[in-house]
């Protein structure tokens, strides 16, 4: 049996989740997320391999998804942080490198009515879905999600 590798990658001011501002983004750390996948999972291993990768640079964030289309990867959850509204240029990779990507935000970007920029997204177009406001079981509900599309057969992007 095959282990599907997922992608868990992060972009500018999430290289301390749990630590930063915790009223907004929460306090679990990224460290948590595999015992959530197996709470998620009925309390069983899901049996898929966890890589993770965090840049405060854009360049470096393209680079890593570049990489992840060569590794034949089965998915990313991604969040982008502030990088999902305003770059294009991670719009455009994602648009080309046929990996299918769950975007990922912990706070819940569509509530943030006093920052209008913030429920925007120039990635989401080229992701299979969204996950936001759950804090870091966004990024297991992520994986569970490409788990059970990638199980089904699905290739779509």
């Amino acid at each position: 049996m095959t282990i599907r590798k997922y992608l868990i990658l992060n972009g500018p001011n999430l290289g301390h989740i749990g630590a930063r501002q915790p009223e907004i983004y929460g306090s679990q750390g990224l460290d948590s997320l595999p015992a959530l996948l197996k709470e998620l999972n009925g309390g069983t291993d899901l049996g898929v391999e966890l890589l993770f990768h965090q840049s405060n640079f854009e360049g470096n964030l393209i680079d890593r998804l570049e990489k992840a289309r060569r590794e034949g990867l089965d998915g990313v959850a991604f969040n982008a942080g502030a990088l999902t509204h305003t770059s294009l240029a991670l719009a455009d990779c994602l648009a080309w490198i046929g990996v299918p990507c769950v975007e990922v935000h912990l706070s819940n970007i569509f509530a943030r009515t006093d920052e209008p920029l913030r429920q925007k997204s120039l990635m989401g177009k080229s992701c299979i879905g969204v996950v936001a406001g759950f804090g870091i079981l966004g990024y297991a509900l992520a994986v569970l999600a490409l788990e059970r599309r990638n199980a089904a057969g699905r290739d779509e992007k």
